[in-house]
């Protein structure tokens, strides 16, 4: 059975019947005779439990009043918090006595047993578990009298599995680290069983990190067998009438350009640039993207396959990919070949200003390829003469006129830069929501001005002309996450006026940004605020995108070989030229050009075929739940081997000395970032020995009783490495050196 019950409730409302032959479709198991089996039985489970009513063979939902559906979000003290997906709503506070048997990070509905106050969060209990979170995990092996349990490394999950010993010799695997699959949840007073399926080492130290994040976040390593063989033998070839179809861009000079980035993973080249200057104030720029969908079948295996991984995960050099190598290689846009690609031309002014664009269906050749390293030293004055001028004047062009007008929009409306040397496997600004200048590679940040664009213009389209769309937003940050942060800053000496009561905007992070550049810590600064930035989430209705500055309105459109979100869009896209209705009927001779923002206004009549259009559009808003979950998976398990690899680096410099910064204070001790290697580590209250230290809240600082030592948020510190836990990336440290001066304020008590 390949979907859960919140898939399943997703295809039922509360106004329409559906019958169980729709659902079977619906759901992709009509020929599957177990999966419908199973099917009928969530059914009948359902409508015993008064989910769903059954009426003349056919099902509706139940919607009741003050059920909610959430995902469960528990600590190691065992309470949890049933966080809901609409923003802003309160999250619901759960008992361990009213989770029945749900496990951190279920999806569930919760029925809200006592409402909220403006100081008390509001309490429920769980009702149903929609969709479990934990297919595997990782665990230690124990022995319970005769009996083999499993124990999770994850002290959010407060239970054991019972073992099936499955032809393994698990009394060798004592106290190893394994990772193990549940083969039964728990049902009642029946505990979990599982079965190892596989011993990652004797201790997490042993074991391949990537390893670790793959196993510990359930990501997949392996295609189906069946998704290979139909990727081995998709055809590489044109027919005559095909290229017909398509705009004939080969006389255009397109050139890529790539990350020289050794992966486990045959290069994706998925996108191609052209530039042609039309006159002496205006620029038409080509962005051309592989034409993926010609490929992959909606609704076929492939495509269940890549909805189901959502996304590409980059674990260091190891790839866990969308799409199968073999169908990435046949997509991408290698120099010297004829491909098909969606192209989107745009023509700007000379101060970067939107004058018209259209998307189109093309034929396309790469004439050239680079890597960010070549277009630097070509750029450069002593190595121009490497390729023809021509060339080089095309790239001059691009990175010292166009991307730098688009990069002065950007800047003009608000949005920021944050300086890192951090490299992202997208073009566009990624999960992470903004764009990283990097000192090394700029040509690969202005880059991204251009990417940024081209998911500007498509999904102002698709909203322009009503069709569907799988939007980008990006929420503003939290004042928790960032208070913290401006009390360091002001403490650094800058000069931050912003308070919890007004709303955060864009151009608060440009200030920030800005202030941050002429400070002595500006690395960590930076890192630091990256941090209080959210992910990048879709919707299915236009949002606000916090680090672009956009009021609403754009999509991730680049990357269809790495993101689903992407290739559901260019499906929409290809739809709307190869489907799509240029004129209300026969009558009318001449057609609008629908690739075309001429088109704008223009239109009164419905595009698409009416079942294509309502079929995408109960797709989009299916699937942004799913493709959001599979974006946060992603990017937890990338920032985990993270930590594990600078964890590892950290254990070696055990018994060394760095200087950092304080950027946390609490009652329990203060946190410190080694500037140099961007790690974080805590110096517990209880190693400081020379003097009892209390806390200031009001000043986010420890205070020494009698030596009147301070260490308050922005303090330099020398510090000692003194442990380090691999697997949950802990570092203790204790200071040698550092503090400062207590201020009057800072001894005085706080007063409530």
């Amino acid at each position: 059975m390949d979907f859960s019950i919140a898939t399943l409730l997703s295809h039922l409302s509360d106004d329409k019947l559906a019958t169980g032959k729709l659902l079977e479709k619906k759901l992709g198991c009509e020929d599957d005779p177990e999966s419908c089996e199973k099917l009928q039985v969530i059914l009948d489970a359902l409508e015993r439990l008064g989910m769903v009513v059954k009426e003349r063979g056919r099902y509706r939902r139940v919607i009741e009043e003050n059920i909610v559906e959430a995902k469960l979000r528990c600590s190691s003290k065992e309470f949890c918090f049933a966080i809901q997906d609409i923003e802003d709503a309160d999250d619901i506070y759960v008992s361990k006595n009213h989770l029945s048997n749900a496990w951190n990070g279920d999806r569930v509905l919760v029925k809200i047993i006592r409402e909220g106050t403006r100081r008390r969060s509001p309490e429920g209990e769980v009702r149903l578990i929609l969709e479990r979170a934990n297919p595997s995990l990782l665990a230690q092996v124990k022995q319970e009298n005769e009996q083999f349990v499993a124990v999770p490394l994850d002290d959010r999950l407060k239970f054991t599995l019972n073992l099936l010993e499955n032809g393994q010799n698990l009394l060798e695997n004592i106290d190893h680290l394994v990772h193990v699959s549940v083969l039964r949840y728990p049902l009642g007073e029946m505990p979990p069983i599982g079965k190892v399926t596989r011993v990652l080492g004797s201790t997490a130290e042993a074991a391949a990190d990537t390893d670790i994040v793959s196993c510990k976040h359930d990501l997949p390593h392996n295609f189906p067998p069946e998704a290979l063989e139909i990727a081995d033998n998709l055809a590489d070839f044109f027919d005559s009438g095909e290229k017909e179809q398509l705009r004939d861009l080969t006389p255009l000079f397109t050139f890529t350009i790539e990350d020289d980035t050794p992966l486990d993973y045959p290069p994706i080249i998925e996108n191609a640039f052209s530039l042609e200057k039309i006159n002496q104030n205006r620029w038409q720029v080509a962005i051309h993207i592989s034409d993926v969908t010609r490929y992959i079948e909606r609704g076929g295996l492939l495509d269940k396959v890549a909805k189901k991984r959502g996304t590409a995960v980059y674990l260091g050099e190891k790839v866990l990919p969308l799409v199968p190598a073999a169908l990435a290689s046949r997509c991408s846009l290698s120099p010297q070949e004829q491909r098909p690609a969606i192209s989107i031309l745009v023509t700007l002014d000379d101060k970067g200003e939107l004058v018209e664009y259209e998307i189109t269906r093309s034929l396309i050749q790469v004439d050239q390829h680079f890597t960010y390293q070549q277009v630097r030293d070509l750029l450069s004055e002593e190595d121009s003469e490497a390729a023809p001028t021509d060339t080089v004047e095309t790239l001059k062009d691009l990175f010292f006129s166009v991307c730098p007008t688009l990069k002065s929009q950007r800047l003009q409306r608000g949005s920021f830069d944050i300086q890192l040397d951090k490299i992202s496997p997208y073009k566009d600004e990624g999960r992470g929501g903004t764009v990283l200048a990097s000192n090394n590679l700029p040509a690969r940040s202005l880059l991204t001005e251009v990417a940024i664009l081209a998911g500007k213009v498509v999904a102002e389209h698709l909203q322009a002309l009503k069709l569907p769309c799988i939007y980008c937003g990006q929420s503003e940050p939290d004042w928790d996450e960032l208070e913290d942060l401006l009390k360091l800053a002001n403490n650094l000496g800058a000069e931050l006026n912003l308070t919890a009561e007004e709303e955060i905007k864009p151009n608060d992070y440009q200030n920030l940004t800005r202030t941050f550049s002429a400070s002595s810590s500006v690395k960590v600064l930076n890192y630091l605020l990256q941090e209080t930035l959210k992910l990048v989430r879709y919707s299915s209705h236009p949002l606000p995108h916090f680090g672009l500055a956009y009021p609403s309105n754009y999509t991730h459109c680049l990357s269809p070989l790495q993101r689903y979100a992407d290739l559901w869009v260019q499906r929409v896209l290809k739809l709307l030229l190869t489907e799509g209705k240029d004129r209300r009927s026969k009558i009318v001779k001449v057609g609008v050009n629908l690739g075309s923002n001429s088109c704008h206004g223009q239109i009164h009549w419905h595009i698409l075929p009416s079942q294509i259009q309502e079929e995408l559009e109960e797709e989009s808003h299916l699937i942004v739940s799913h493709l959001n979950d599979r974006s946060k998976i992603a990017e937890d398990a990338e920032k985990d081997l993270e930590g594990l690899k600078k964890a590892e680096k950290m254990k070696e410099k055990m018994g060394q000395v760095f200087r950092g910064l304080i950027t946390g204070v609490q009652s329990y001790g203060f946190f410190v970032e080694i500037s140099d290697l961007l790690v974080e580590g805590l110096v517990h209250v209880s190693s400081l020995k020379d003097d009892w230290y209390e806390y200031r809240a009001r000043h986010s600082c420890l205070v020494g009783r009698k030596n009147r030592v301070a260490y308050r948020l922005g303090d330099e510190v020398e510090v000692e490495i003194k442990d380090v836990d691999y697997y949950r990336q802990q570092i203790d440290l204790v200071t040698v050196s550092g503090g400062s001066s207590a201020s009057y304020d800072d001894l005085e008590e706080d007063q409530l």
